[in-house]
């Protein structure tokens, strides 16, 4: 995907281990701004929190930059279970 200041990316935590997570951190901006939120947020990650498997990635989103993680985290697993259930 070609990088436009308005393509949006949320940068979402996951467990490696446990395949838990796919929680939405953020929705940001642009792939430069996402890219730079999400170094910083691995700068931050403790080595026990890396440990334990707790990963960050980002990924583009239709969802609004800037809204609040949980609705986002929310809307973004019924996008994932609309698909889901069209492949069946």
């Amino acid at each position: 995907m070609p990088d436009k200041p308005t393509t949006t990316f949320a940068i979402v935590r996951f467990n490696a281990r446990t395949y838990d997570g796919g929680v939405v951190i953020a929705v940001i901006k642009g792939r430069a701004n996402a890219e730079l939120n999400l170094a910083e947020i691995q700068g931050l990650q403790e080595t026990g929190d890396w440990s334990a498997g707790w990963r960050y990635f980002i990924e583009p989103s239709d969802l609004t930059p800037g809204m609040d993680p949980q609705e986002a985290t929310r809307v973004r697993q019924a996008l994932f279970e609309r698909r889901e259930s069209k492949h069946r």
